[in-house]
């Protein structure tokens, strides 16, 4: 027999309850619940306005914040009975304060609806989101920074097509997840300043004829300012959008990081070591250590790029103002924020507890003729080739270099002067893979010293 509770929440349009599959589909409270807090938060400020503003009793003002206040206890506490057939969680709040209170109960829902209501909630939850995200980045790139400042000068390799390009410093290629971060934490704070406004008292979409002060509850609510059109105010949920179209972004750059912790832990390129904390075993294989947790942060951006497309496409065909689809926005945020928390907070682990194989890093610096660009760059300098020659000469010894086994450092000065007389033994200065790396000194360069200037304006940044 199917609960008929929910029809006193609607009056008296409807006769009979909704069956098993109707509730089903239309009961958000299994996810929705989620926002208790911010429902309590938004109920709080509705009422203490409606008092302010002599629609509802100073009496029943107390009464209704006494009532939420001993709902928000039982939430956090464990003993709330949330009901499905009560649909969502604005009207399981409401119908407990029914029971708490009594009559006044009723009263807390007058000038708004449940649209503005839902608006309200799911901006603030998303603004208290973005929060715990930023600090989470922001805790991240700390992270990277002391991996920076411990090897400003290590050298390494950089590549390109994942081939040895030009030697690097590790402080360097640290400081280049810092940069996406702190680029990721400035699109969140972006959009935490755009859906800063607050829907509540847009009533279902045309406003409210009550004398209710808008301005009041926003301030209450902490944002800045009220929504300017009920319309857009009820329909919106660009917010979420950005969120999650920040969040992907985000996500793909964690994605690339652990690409590269899983390359690095290799037994091939041994540049680090993960923590037992972040890896696993194999169930067959003994000498196994699996950067498990680095593969799952790869794999989390197509859960969070999907629920971006998944909220997209929910909302793309929908006229203003609000629709039953939009009930299919939270579950995809929800998600996606929970696995790029998890992911951001693993990152941030697997970071501070890895270690740097110095010499290892060291000895791949110096292979695959990552000085070849040096090479060129001191015959335009010191013997005033035009780059082009000077590109062409350093690729003919490259290729002697390749045929004799060896390195350009290690390619006899003979060789080297064979393919143009002018080169002297002051070349060998710069084929070193230290020397080149020093030679960066240009703004954002790998050059020791510039590594640290930066290191020290992102600590600056982030105290």
């Amino acid at each position: 027999m199917t609960d008929n509770s929910s029809n006193t929440m609607w009056g008296g349009r409807f006769a009979a309850g909704p069956d098993a599959i109707m509730e089903a589909i239309n009961a958000s409270i299994g996810f929705d619940k989620r926002m208790a807090t911010q429902d309590i938060a938004g109920s709080r400020a509705h009422a203490a306005m409606l008092a302010a503003q002599g629609i509802i009793t100073t009496k029943d003002a107390e009464a209704i914040r006494e009532g939420l206040l001993t709902i928000l206890s039982e939430i956090e506490t464990g003993k709330f009975e949330f009901k499905t057939a009560l649909e969502d969680i604005h009207m399981n709040v409401e119908a407990r304060l029914k029971e708490l209170i009594g009559e006044p109960a009723g009263r807390l829902h007058t000038a708004r609806s449940r649209n503005d209501q839902v608006a309200t909630d799911f901006r603030l939850w998303v603004r208290d989101q973005i929060d715990t995200v930023i600090a989470g980045l922001v805790a991240l790139q700390k992270a990277l920074l002391g991996q920076a400042d411990a090897g400003a000068d290590w050298v390494m390799p950089g590549f390109t097509h994942l081939q040895t390009a030009q030697p690097v410093t590790w402080g360097h290629h640290m400081l280049a997840y810092v940069e996406m971060l702190g680029r990721d934490v400035s699109r969140f704070r972006d959009a935490r300043a755009r859906m800063n406004e607050c829907p509540l008292g847009t009533a279902a979409l045309a406003g409210t004829s009550f004398p209710i002060d808008r301005e009041a509850t926003a301030r209450s609510l902490g944002f800045d300012r009220p929504a300017a059109n009920s319309l857009d105010a009820v329909a919106d949920r660009d917010f979420a959008l950005e969120f999650l179209s920040a969040a992907s972004i985000s996500a793909m750059h964690l994605s690339r990081l652990a690409e590269e912790l899983v390359i690095w832990s290799s037994a091939q390129f041994r540049f680090v070591t993960l923590s037992d904390r972040f890896s696993t075993g194999s169930s067959i294989m003994p000498q196994k250590k699996n950067p498990d947790a680095a593969e799952l942060i790869r794999a989390k951006i197509g859960r969070i790029l999907g629920a971006t497309v998944g909220l997209f496409t929910v909302m793309k065909g929908l006229p203003l103002t609000y629709s039953k689809d939009m009930q299919e926005d939270k579950e995809q945020v929800f998600d996606a924020a929970d696995n790029f928390m998890l992911a951001i907070a693993a990152m941030e682990g697997m970071v501070r507890d890895m270690t740097a194989n110095r010499e290892a890093l060291r000895a791949a610096a110096g292979s695959g003729f990552s000085t070849a660009t040096d090479l060129a760059d001191w015959l335009v300098r010191k013997l005033g080739l035009p780059f082009r020659e000077a590109h062409h000469v350093t690729g003919v010894l490259v290729a002697k270099a390749e045929a004799q086994g060896c390195d350009l450092p290690e390619l006899p000065l003979a060789d080297m002067q064979a393919e143009h007389g002018g080169i002297t033994d002051a070349v060998f200065e710069v084929l070193g893979v230290d020397n080149s790396v020093a030679s960066r000194t240009s703004y954002g360069g790998t050059a020791p010293q510039q590594v640290r200037a930066q290191i020290a304006r992102w600590k600056e940044i982030l105290t």
